[in-house]
């Protein structure tokens, strides 16, 4: 996917506060090609900077979908105030709109969150929104390949499911090898509105993002793949 490929989300934090963009000079996930994605705070202004995909019927989805992507809570200015991201079935195209998100907390060590909420928000560990966490934490300059999906079914509910793949045994460029991620089991997000207090998102934007509230805080980006539900 190319750059025309991708739209930043309005009421992000701009250039300036945020670098970001395609890069050589970091290192790239076990057989990760080239380039990678990346974002680095300049300033400590709290906010995100998100991209969602610009491609027909991925603008939005039509229903659910799936996104896959290795992340890295890059090392820089210290282990905490940052956080990234991807998220599914964001509901417009404003980072202060809700979405599925599936990130790494902003925490030390840090952990695989799911929450439903504002884009801006992030993936803390716990509070409004949070659904699910992984049993297992990461350090800091961790590669995870990530999948979230989100499937709609005839109901209206929404099943959410959260994977890895093992990349010092299925490095990129190998078929990976999807596990569900211990900790985080199906979930559904009902019609009802039971499960997560409001009712499930079943469409929209999908894209990935940064979360910051702090300096020299980085993100990295590489291989991400999208599907959308027929």
């Amino acid at each position: 996917m190319s750059d025309t490929d991708w739209t930043f989300l309005s009421d992000g934090l701009d250039a300036a506060t945020v670098s970001r963009g395609v890069t050589a000079g970091i290192e790239r996930p076990p057989g990760g090609g080239r380039f990678l994605y990346g974002f680095n705070s300049r300033a400590a202004s709290p906010g995100a900077v998100a991209l969602s995909c610009a491609l027909v019927d991925f603008a939005p989805l039509p229903s659910g979908g799936s996104i896959r992507a290795c992340i890295q809570r890059g090392p820089g200015g210290g282990p905490l105030g940052f956080a990234p991201f991807l998220f599914l079935c964001g509901q417009g195209t404003s980072v202060n709109d809700a979405a599925y998100l599936l990130g790494l907390s902003d925490d030390d060590p840090h952990r695989v969150v799911l929450r439903k909420g504002a884009i801006s928000g992030g993936v803390p560990s716990e509070g409004a929104g949070t659904l699910l966490t992984s049993a297992e934490s990461f350090v800091q300059g961790t590669w995870l390949h990530l999948r979230l999906d989100a499937i709609v079914n005839d109901t209206g509910d929404v099943v959410l499911d959260v994977f890895e793949n093992d990349l010092d045994t299925h490095p990129l460029g190998t078929p990976p090898d999807w596990r569900r991620v211990d900790g985080m089991p199906q979930l559904i997000d009902d019609a009802l509105g039971v499960t997560s207090g409001s009712s499930p998102l079943t469409s929209g934007r999908v894209g990935f993002g940064f979360q910051t509230r702090d300096v020299t805080r980085r993100g990295f980006f590489d291989h991400l793949e999208l599907i959308r539900q027929d």
